[in-house]
Protein backbone atom coordinates (compact mmCIF):
# COMPACT_ATOMS: atom_id res chain seq x y z
CA UNK A 1 0.00 0.00 0.00
CA UNK A 2 2.83 2.37 1.10
CA UNK A 3 3.94 1.87 -2.76
CA UNK A 4 1.00 2.45 -4.24
CA UNK A 5 0.94 5.66 -2.35
CA UNK A 6 4.18 6.89 -3.74
CA UNK A 7 2.93 6.76 -7.40
CA UNK A 8 1.53 10.19 -8.97
CA UNK A 9 -1.05 9.96 -11.12
CA UNK A 10 1.33 12.54 -13.87
CA UNK A 11 3.45 9.73 -14.08
CA UNK A 12 0.82 7.31 -15.82
CA UNK A 13 1.91 6.79 -19.24
CA UNK A 14 -1.55 7.04 -20.80
CA UNK A 15 -0.05 8.58 -24.00
CA UNK A 16 1.76 5.02 -24.30
CA UNK A 17 -2.10 3.15 -23.25
CA UNK A 18 -3.36 5.31 -26.12
CA UNK A 19 -0.84 4.35 -28.86
CA UNK A 20 -1.17 0.17 -27.74
CA UNK A 21 -5.00 0.66 -27.09
CA UNK A 22 -5.53 1.88 -30.70
CA UNK A 23 -2.64 -0.50 -32.06
CA UNK A 24 -5.27 -3.22 -31.02
CA UNK A 25 -8.50 -1.69 -32.02
CA UNK A 26 -7.10 -1.38 -35.83
CA UNK A 27 -6.30 -5.43 -35.07
CA UNK A 28 -9.62 -6.33 -33.45
CA UNK A 29 -11.02 -4.62 -37.03
CA UNK A 30 -9.12 -6.28 -39.44
CA UNK A 31 -8.79 -9.97 -37.44
CA UNK A 32 -12.70 -9.43 -37.96
CA UNK A 33 -12.30 -8.56 -41.93
CA UNK A 34 -9.62 -11.40 -42.33
CA UNK A 35 -11.54 -14.53 -40.19
CA UNK A 36 -14.74 -12.87 -38.44
CA UNK A 37 -15.28 -15.75 -35.67
CA UNK A 38 -11.97 -14.81 -34.22
CA UNK A 39 -12.39 -11.07 -33.56
CA UNK A 40 -14.97 -11.50 -30.58
CA UNK A 41 -12.13 -13.56 -29.09
CA UNK A 42 -9.05 -11.12 -29.64
CA UNK A 43 -11.38 -7.90 -28.41
CA UNK A 44 -11.67 -10.59 -24.99
CA UNK A 45 -7.97 -10.86 -25.31
CA UNK A 46 -7.10 -7.30 -25.45
CA UNK A 47 -9.49 -6.32 -22.40
CA UNK A 48 -7.72 -9.34 -20.28
CA UNK A 49 -4.64 -7.82 -21.26
CA UNK A 50 -5.58 -4.56 -20.31
CA UNK A 51 -6.32 -5.76 -16.65
CA UNK A 52 -3.29 -7.16 -16.33
CA UNK A 53 -0.86 -4.08 -17.59
CA UNK A 54 -3.19 -1.68 -15.23
CA UNK A 55 -2.42 -4.84 -12.43
CA UNK A 56 1.37 -5.02 -13.19
CA UNK A 57 2.26 -1.60 -13.78
CA UNK A 58 1.44 -0.75 -10.13
CA UNK A 59 3.48 -4.02 -8.91
CA UNK A 60 7.28 -2.46 -7.97
CA UNK A 61 9.30 -3.98 -10.49
CA UNK A 62 12.36 -4.10 -8.34
CA UNK A 63 10.74 -6.70 -6.47
CA UNK A 64 9.98 -8.51 -9.32
CA UNK A 65 13.43 -8.16 -10.65
CA UNK A 66 14.32 -10.06 -6.86
CA UNK A 67 12.56 -12.99 -8.02
CA UNK A 68 15.15 -13.62 -11.32
CA UNK A 69 15.67 -17.38 -9.88
CA UNK A 70 11.86 -18.22 -10.06
CA UNK A 71 11.23 -16.58 -13.92
CA UNK A 72 14.45 -18.92 -15.42
CA UNK A 73 12.95 -22.40 -13.48
CA UNK A 74 9.97 -21.10 -14.92
CA UNK A 75 11.17 -20.52 -18.01
CA UNK A 76 13.16 -24.13 -18.60
CA UNK A 77 9.96 -25.93 -17.10
CA UNK A 78 7.53 -24.50 -19.56
CA UNK A 79 9.64 -25.00 -22.64
CA UNK A 80 10.50 -28.49 -21.56
CA UNK A 81 7.11 -29.23 -20.83
CA UNK A 82 5.83 -28.23 -24.68
CA UNK A 83 8.91 -31.23 -25.68
CA UNK A 84 7.01 -33.97 -23.03
CA UNK A 85 4.55 -35.84 -25.67
CA UNK A 86 0.60 -36.04 -24.01
CA UNK A 87 1.41 -32.28 -22.80
CA UNK A 88 3.07 -30.22 -25.72
CA UNK A 89 -0.01 -30.18 -28.37
CA UNK A 90 1.40 -30.27 -32.27
CA UNK A 91 0.06 -28.06 -35.46
CA UNK A 92 1.31 -28.62 -38.57
CA UNK A 93 4.24 -29.91 -37.36
CA UNK A 94 5.13 -27.71 -35.06
CA UNK A 95 4.88 -28.42 -30.90
CA UNK A 96 4.64 -25.22 -29.65
CA UNK A 97 1.46 -25.11 -27.48
CA UNK A 98 -0.04 -26.18 -24.29
CA UNK A 99 -3.32 -27.41 -23.96
CA UNK A 100 -5.07 -27.83 -20.60
CA UNK A 101 -8.56 -29.19 -20.89
CA UNK A 102 -10.01 -26.75 -23.39
CA UNK A 103 -7.35 -24.24 -22.68
CA UNK A 104 -4.47 -23.66 -24.82
CA UNK A 105 -1.22 -21.06 -24.58
CA UNK A 106 1.95 -20.78 -26.28
CA UNK A 107 4.89 -20.63 -23.83
CA UNK A 108 7.41 -19.14 -25.73
CA UNK A 109 5.58 -16.20 -26.02
CA UNK A 110 5.57 -16.14 -21.95
CA UNK A 111 8.97 -16.53 -22.16
CA UNK A 112 9.83 -13.56 -23.90
CA UNK A 113 9.09 -11.31 -21.45
CA UNK A 114 10.44 -13.62 -18.49
CA UNK A 115 13.74 -13.97 -20.13
CA UNK A 116 13.48 -10.03 -20.48
CA UNK A 117 13.04 -9.90 -16.62
CA UNK A 118 15.83 -12.37 -15.80
CA UNK A 119 18.69 -11.32 -17.59
CA UNK A 120 17.52 -7.40 -16.86
CA UNK A 121 17.87 -8.49 -13.11
CA UNK A 122 21.37 -10.77 -13.95
CA UNK A 123 22.99 -7.97 -15.61
CA UNK A 124 22.03 -5.04 -13.34
CA UNK A 125 23.33 -7.51 -10.49
CA UNK A 126 26.98 -8.29 -12.43
CA UNK A 127 27.07 -5.10 -13.94
CA UNK A 128 30.48 -4.08 -12.74
CA UNK A 129 31.81 -7.58 -13.63
CA UNK A 130 29.96 -8.00 -17.29
CA UNK A 131 33.29 -7.72 -19.70
CA UNK A 132 34.68 -10.49 -17.29
CA UNK A 133 34.59 -13.75 -19.37
CA UNK A 134 32.81 -15.53 -16.58
CA UNK A 135 30.29 -13.48 -16.88
CA UNK A 136 29.82 -13.62 -20.45
CA UNK A 137 30.07 -17.10 -20.69
CA UNK A 138 27.35 -17.61 -17.46
CA UNK A 139 25.15 -15.08 -19.45
CA UNK A 140 25.77 -17.27 -22.95
CA UNK A 141 25.11 -20.30 -21.47
CA UNK A 142 22.00 -19.33 -19.81
CA UNK A 143 20.31 -17.93 -22.93
CA UNK A 144 21.51 -20.99 -24.62
CA UNK A 145 19.33 -23.33 -22.67
CA UNK A 146 15.77 -22.00 -23.84
CA UNK A 147 16.72 -20.93 -27.06
CA UNK A 148 17.62 -24.79 -27.43
CA UNK A 149 14.41 -25.92 -26.15
CA UNK A 150 12.88 -23.32 -28.31
CA UNK A 151 14.65 -24.36 -31.67
CA UNK A 152 13.51 -27.94 -30.47
CA UNK A 153 9.67 -27.22 -31.13
CA UNK A 154 10.71 -26.24 -33.36
CA UNK A 155 10.71 -22.68 -33.85
CA UNK A 156 13.08 -20.71 -35.60
CA UNK A 157 11.25 -17.49 -35.63
CA UNK A 158 11.17 -17.32 -32.16
CA UNK A 159 14.69 -18.26 -31.74
CA UNK A 160 15.87 -15.50 -33.72
CA UNK A 161 13.77 -13.20 -31.17
CA UNK A 162 15.15 -14.61 -27.91
CA UNK A 163 18.78 -14.09 -29.41
CA UNK A 164 17.90 -10.55 -30.42
CA UNK A 165 16.52 -9.47 -27.46
CA UNK A 166 19.41 -11.44 -25.31
CA UNK A 167 21.89 -9.14 -27.68
CA UNK A 168 20.11 -6.01 -27.13
CA UNK A 169 19.84 -6.50 -23.68
CA UNK A 170 23.70 -7.10 -22.94
CA UNK A 171 24.79 -4.77 -25.60
CA UNK A 172 22.56 -1.96 -23.68
CA UNK A 173 24.24 -3.14 -20.13
CA UNK A 174 27.46 -2.05 -21.61
CA UNK A 175 29.49 -5.03 -23.18
CA UNK A 176 32.72 -3.62 -24.26
CA UNK A 177 33.80 -3.19 -27.68
CA UNK A 178 36.82 -5.17 -26.66
CA UNK A 179 34.97 -7.56 -26.52
CA UNK A 180 32.03 -6.91 -29.39
CA UNK A 181 34.86 -6.72 -32.03
CA UNK A 182 36.38 -10.47 -31.01
CA UNK A 183 33.09 -12.13 -31.44
CA UNK A 184 31.92 -10.25 -34.47
CA UNK A 185 35.31 -11.26 -36.16
CA UNK A 186 34.38 -14.82 -35.24
CA UNK A 187 30.35 -14.23 -36.35
CA UNK A 188 30.31 -12.58 -39.17
CA UNK A 189 32.36 -15.89 -40.86
CA UNK A 190 30.12 -18.18 -38.90
CA UNK A 191 27.19 -16.43 -40.30
CA UNK A 192 28.18 -16.22 -44.09
CA UNK A 193 29.44 -19.79 -44.30
CA UNK A 194 25.70 -20.33 -42.42
CA UNK A 195 23.91 -18.77 -45.56
CA UNK A 196 26.02 -20.28 -47.79
CA UNK A 197 25.28 -23.99 -46.70
CA UNK A 198 21.85 -22.51 -46.13
CA UNK A 199 21.30 -21.83 -50.04
CA UNK A 200 23.34 -25.21 -50.65
CA UNK A 201 20.88 -26.89 -48.50
CA UNK A 202 23.89 -28.39 -46.45
CA UNK A 203 22.98 -26.73 -42.93
CA UNK A 204 22.69 -29.65 -40.89
CA UNK A 205 19.97 -27.70 -38.85
CA UNK A 206 17.33 -26.55 -40.30
CA UNK A 207 13.95 -28.70 -41.50
CA UNK A 208 12.97 -29.12 -44.99
CA UNK A 209 10.07 -26.38 -44.72
CA UNK A 210 12.91 -24.11 -43.06
CA UNK A 211 14.86 -24.43 -46.57
CA UNK A 212 12.31 -24.06 -48.46
CA UNK A 213 11.12 -20.79 -46.91
CA UNK A 214 14.78 -20.13 -46.97
CA UNK A 215 15.14 -20.61 -50.96
CA UNK A 216 12.27 -19.66 -52.29
CA UNK A 217 12.78 -16.15 -50.83
CA UNK A 218 15.88 -15.97 -52.01
CA UNK A 219 15.07 -17.29 -55.92
CA UNK A 220 11.46 -17.32 -56.01
CA UNK A 221 11.38 -18.17 -59.61
CA UNK A 222 13.42 -21.09 -59.07
CA UNK A 223 10.67 -21.84 -55.85
CA UNK A 224 7.52 -20.46 -57.23
CA UNK A 225 4.91 -23.19 -55.12
CA UNK A 226 7.17 -22.48 -51.79
CA UNK A 227 7.21 -18.30 -52.85
CA UNK A 228 3.77 -18.24 -53.84
CA UNK A 229 2.52 -17.20 -50.34
CA UNK A 230 4.82 -14.13 -50.19
CA UNK A 231 4.34 -13.36 -54.00
CA UNK A 232 0.73 -12.93 -53.68
CA UNK A 233 1.47 -11.32 -50.38
CA UNK A 234 3.44 -8.45 -51.98
CA UNK A 235 0.61 -8.28 -54.83
CA UNK A 236 -2.10 -8.30 -51.97
CA UNK A 237 -0.68 -4.94 -50.27
CA UNK A 238 0.10 -3.00 -53.55
CA UNK A 239 -3.58 -3.65 -54.87
CA UNK A 240 -4.38 -1.48 -52.04
CA UNK A 241 -3.10 1.50 -53.09
CA UNK A 242 -3.24 4.72 -51.23
CA UNK A 243 -6.84 4.07 -48.95
CA UNK A 244 -7.76 0.45 -49.39
CA UNK A 245 -10.43 -1.62 -50.98
CA UNK A 246 -12.05 -0.97 -47.35
CA UNK A 247 -12.83 -3.32 -44.58
CA UNK A 248 -14.91 -6.41 -44.93
CA UNK A 249 -15.30 -5.76 -48.11
CA UNK A 250 -16.63 -8.35 -51.10
CA UNK A 251 -14.24 -7.25 -54.09
CA UNK A 252 -13.02 -10.20 -56.16
CA UNK A 253 -9.80 -9.04 -57.19
CA UNK A 254 -9.49 -9.03 -53.26
CA UNK A 255 -6.60 -11.95 -52.56
CA UNK A 256 -8.06 -12.53 -48.92
CA UNK A 257 -11.18 -12.97 -50.51
CA UNK A 258 -10.10 -15.49 -53.00
CA UNK A 259 -8.08 -17.35 -50.24
CA UNK A 260 -5.01 -16.66 -51.76
CA UNK A 261 -3.56 -15.43 -48.60
CA UNK A 262 -2.41 -18.41 -45.80
CA UNK A 263 -3.00 -16.98 -42.11
CA UNK A 264 -4.12 -13.74 -42.62
CA UNK A 265 -5.25 -13.36 -39.19
CA UNK A 266 -1.65 -13.85 -37.92
CA UNK A 267 1.45 -13.92 -39.99
CA UNK A 268 0.07 -11.98 -42.58
CA UNK A 269 -2.29 -10.03 -40.99
CA UNK A 270 -0.12 -6.58 -42.49
CA UNK A 271 -0.97 -8.28 -46.02
CA UNK A 272 -4.86 -7.78 -45.25
CA UNK A 273 -4.06 -4.00 -43.27
CA UNK A 274 -2.36 -3.46 -47.12
CA UNK A 275 -5.40 -4.43 -49.10
CA UNK A 276 -7.89 -3.23 -47.34
CA UNK A 277 -6.84 -0.19 -45.72
CA UNK A 278 -4.38 0.68 -47.90
CA UNK A 279 -0.67 2.82 -48.29
CA UNK A 280 -2.61 5.08 -44.80
CA UNK A 281 -3.61 2.51 -42.90
CA UNK A 282 0.19 0.29 -43.05
CA UNK A 283 1.63 3.70 -42.13
CA UNK A 284 -0.50 4.48 -39.26
CA UNK A 285 0.51 0.29 -38.19
CA UNK A 286 3.95 1.31 -38.52
CA UNK A 287 3.73 4.93 -36.79
CA UNK A 288 2.14 3.70 -34.44
CA UNK A 289 4.54 0.45 -33.51
CA UNK A 290 7.26 3.02 -34.09
CA UNK A 291 5.95 5.42 -31.19
CA UNK A 292 5.00 2.65 -28.88
CA UNK A 293 9.12 1.30 -28.91
CA UNK A 294 9.93 5.07 -28.36
CA UNK A 295 7.87 5.58 -25.93
CA UNK A 296 9.34 2.39 -24.11
CA UNK A 297 12.95 3.88 -24.97
CA UNK A 298 12.21 7.44 -23.67
CA UNK A 299 11.08 5.70 -20.32
CA UNK A 300 14.20 4.15 -20.14
CA UNK A 301 16.17 7.09 -20.45
CA UNK A 302 14.26 8.47 -16.81
CA UNK A 303 14.56 4.54 -15.07
CA UNK A 304 15.60 5.10 -11.46
CA UNK A 305 18.09 2.07 -11.85
CA UNK A 306 19.59 -0.23 -14.14
CA UNK A 307 17.09 -2.96 -13.88
CA UNK A 308 14.08 -0.57 -15.18
CA UNK A 309 16.57 0.90 -18.00
CA UNK A 310 17.15 -3.00 -19.21
CA UNK A 311 13.21 -3.77 -19.22
CA UNK A 312 12.19 -1.23 -20.83
CA UNK A 313 14.95 -1.62 -23.49
CA UNK A 314 14.20 -5.17 -23.21
CA UNK A 315 10.30 -4.24 -24.34
CA UNK A 316 11.09 -2.30 -27.13
CA UNK A 317 13.14 -4.83 -28.70
CA UNK A 318 10.68 -7.11 -28.92
CA UNK A 319 7.93 -4.74 -30.09
CA UNK A 320 10.75 -3.21 -32.66
CA UNK A 321 12.65 -6.16 -34.26
CA UNK A 322 8.85 -8.59 -34.19
CA UNK A 323 7.26 -5.72 -36.14
CA UNK A 324 10.24 -5.21 -38.44
CA UNK A 325 10.47 -8.79 -39.24
CA UNK A 326 6.76 -9.56 -39.18
CA UNK A 327 6.00 -6.64 -42.04
CA UNK A 328 9.47 -7.76 -43.87
CA UNK A 329 8.22 -11.09 -44.68
CA UNK A 330 4.55 -9.62 -45.81
CA UNK A 331 6.72 -7.51 -48.43
CA UNK A 332 9.79 -9.92 -49.07
CA UNK A 333 12.43 -8.32 -47.20
CA UNK A 334 13.24 -11.46 -45.08
CA UNK A 335 12.25 -15.23 -45.37
CA UNK A 336 9.02 -16.38 -43.81
CA UNK A 337 9.21 -17.01 -40.44
CA UNK A 338 5.62 -16.78 -38.75
CA UNK A 339 6.00 -14.45 -36.40
CA UNK A 340 2.94 -12.48 -35.00
CA UNK A 341 2.51 -8.46 -35.33
CA UNK A 342 2.44 -7.05 -31.74
CA UNK A 343 -0.58 -6.11 -31.25
CA UNK A 344 -2.43 -6.70 -34.62
CA UNK A 345 -2.17 -9.91 -35.11
CA UNK A 346 -4.48 -12.69 -33.56
CA UNK A 347 -2.86 -14.79 -30.95
CA UNK A 348 -4.36 -14.25 -27.26
CA UNK A 349 -0.86 -15.77 -25.69
CA UNK A 350 1.15 -13.29 -27.52
CA UNK A 351 -1.43 -10.23 -27.12
CA UNK A 352 -1.50 -10.98 -23.42
CA UNK A 353 2.09 -11.33 -22.72
CA UNK A 354 2.60 -8.15 -24.68
CA UNK A 355 0.49 -5.89 -22.17
CA UNK A 356 2.48 -7.86 -19.59
CA UNK A 357 5.59 -6.44 -20.75
CA UNK A 358 3.87 -2.86 -21.55
CA UNK A 359 2.68 -3.22 -17.59
CA UNK A 360 6.33 -3.57 -16.16
CA UNK A 361 7.67 -0.40 -18.48
CA UNK A 362 4.60 1.50 -17.14
CA UNK A 363 5.50 0.49 -13.62
CA UNK A 364 9.43 2.06 -14.44
CA UNK A 365 7.55 5.16 -15.83
CA UNK A 366 5.75 5.56 -12.37
CA UNK A 367 9.03 5.43 -10.25
CA UNK A 368 11.09 7.58 -12.73
CA UNK A 369 11.03 10.46 -9.92
CA UNK A 370 12.67 7.81 -7.71
CA UNK A 371 15.92 7.55 -9.35
CA UNK A 372 18.70 5.81 -7.45
CA UNK A 373 21.93 7.76 -6.15
CA UNK A 374 24.63 7.01 -8.63
CA UNK A 375 22.29 6.34 -11.70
Amino acid sequence: MNTLRQYKIKDYRFRLIAYVVLLCIIGILVIGSAQESLQSRQLAGMIVGLIVMAAVSLIDYSVILRLRRIWYVIIILMLGLVLVPGIGHSVSGATRWIQIGGFQFQPSEICKILIILFFASFFMRYREKLNTWKVIVAALVLVAIPIFLVFQEPDLSTTIMITLIFITLIFIAGLSYKVIFPVLAVCIPTIIVSLVLMLRESFPFLQPYQYSRILSWWNPTKYPDAARQQQNSIIAIGSGQLWGKGLNNESITSLKNGNYLSEPQTDFIFTVVGEELGFVGCLLVIVLIALIVFECIWISRNAKDFGGRLICCGVAALIGFQAFINIGVTIGLVPNTGLPLPFVSYGLTSLVSLFLGIGLVLNVGLQAGNRATGE
